[in-house]
């Protein structure tokens, strides 16, 4: 299974964080809008993404929500008919949440750095450092920091938990 490091951290704006990450890119940032639909699942998490193409992929993965950089075992399934997926799995396990998002896509070697506005939520910062089989988790994990560092994101910033898992938390507002 595909594994990669990852962080998560809250920032100030994806707007002030962009030229920073485009300086140590030398690729034009993807932008990408981006519906996340999360399924039961007791093994791990189970999502589809669905985007404004009409595509969409199935995503399993297994991570601890702790902070700092964590690693991540996954995989994926493309699919052309993310709404009927979406309602076949809804009917069959439930969903437990949603997120909505614009990404920004930046990659730097082998690390995605995702600047992502987060509908709810606001604006953050995710780094992917993607693994070799057998690579130590160190070695990623360092390489996570240092790209942090070059943008000057702080330890403080960073967030353990999923952006399904914070939306969950914000209080909902009574009618």
């Amino acid at each position: 299974m595909p594994r990669n490091i990852e962080i998560k951290a809250r920032i100030e704006s994806v707007q002030k964080l962009k030229p920073l990450a485009a300086a140590i890119t030398d690729e034009a940032p993807v932008e990408i809008l981006q519906d996340d639909t999360f399924f039961q699942c007791d093994a791990g998490r189970l999502k589809l993404r669905a985007f404004v193409d009409g595509t969409g992929v199935l995503i399993f993965y297994q991570r601890s929500n702790a902070q700092g950089p964590k690693e991540s075992f996954y995989t994926t399934a493309t699919t052309q008919v993310p709404d009927a997926l979406r309602d076949t799995l809804s009917l069959a396990y439930g969903q437990s949440g949603r997120v909505k998002k614009h990404r920004t896509l930046f990659t730097f070697g082998r690390t995605r750095i995702h600047l992502d506005s987060v509908e709810g939520l606001g604006d953050y910062l995710e780094l992917e450092v993607m693994m070799a089989d057998g690579e130590a988790s160190e070695a990623g994990e360092q390489e996570a920091y240092e790209i942090m560092a070059r943008l000057g994101v702080q330890k403080s910033q960073l967030v353990g938990a999923a952006y399904v898992d914070l939306l969950g938390r914000l209080p909902v507002a009574q009618a």
